[in-house]
This record gives C-alpha cells, sequence and structure tokens, in this order.
C-alpha cells in the first residue's frame, strides 16, 4: 500500500500563489509517473498536471499551463505544485495521484493511489 499526503492548500487573493506538496509512504514510492488532480464545486475531477519519475517529461492542462510548475523530488518521496497567478476558477480540492505504469496520463483510471486532497480557495 502507498499513502499519499497533500498539504499546502489555504485561502488566497486572485493574483496569488501557492505551493502544494504531496508526500508518499508506505511500501514504495514507485518508478511511475505521479499527478495532480482538482474538483471544484458541483464539478467532476478534472486533470492539473503528471511528471514522469525522472521528471524529465511533465504535461498540463491548458487551464494551468504557464502558471502552474510541477515538480518531485524522489529522495524525499515528494511532488509539489507551486502555482502562480491565481484565478477564482482554480478553485477547488486538489488531490495528488500516483500512476500505474510509468507512462500515466490524463485519464483517472491510470492513476491507482490518492490522496485525501487539500482545499484551495481562490478568493477577494
Amino acid at each position: 500500500q502507498v499513502q499519499l499526503v497533500e498539504s499546502g492548500g489555504g485561502m488566497v487573493q486572485p493574483g496569488g500563489s501557492l505551493r502544494l506538496s504531496c508526500v508518499a509512504s508506505g511500501r514504495t514510492f514507485r518508478a511511475v509517473t505521479m499527478g495532480w488532480f482538482r474538483q471544484a464545486p458541483g464539478k467532476g475531477l478534472g486533470f492539473v498536471a503528471a511528471i514522469s519519475w525522472s521528471g524529465g517529461s511533465t504535461d498540463y492542462a491548458d487551464s494551468v499551463k504557464g502558471r502552474f510548475t510541477i515538480s518531485r523530488d524522489n529522495a524525499k518521496n515528494t511532488m509539489y505544485l507551486q502555482m502562480n497567478s491565481l484565478k477564482p476558477d482554480d478553485t477547488a480540492v486538489y488531490s495528488c495521484a500516483q500512476g500505474r505504469a510509468a507512462t500515466a496520463g490524463r485519464a483517472r483510471y491510470e492513476y491507482d493511489y490518492w490522496g485525501q486532497g487539500t482545499q484551495v480557495t481562490v478568493s477577494s
């Protein structure tokens, strides 16, 4: 089993920044893609960003490209999401997930371990 715990959420004004962290513990931090997803009130779960094991390959949803940066520190079993220029539309519960394989993509079924999520609220 792998446990994923997110932190770093909170309330911020439009244009502000937050840095989310996702710490993995348990059996192993596998050599697979990790991802961030989010769920806004009244909406379904949506892909935000993903990063390969080496960190050399990243993917972003169009809505966050240029504003969010995903990274990981495998030595610390930790993944990050730096969020800049936040907008009210970014308000959501953000969850991290571990991919089933080395090349997980944007679909929810490609991830098998999930954190509980952390709330991000962007409001003036």
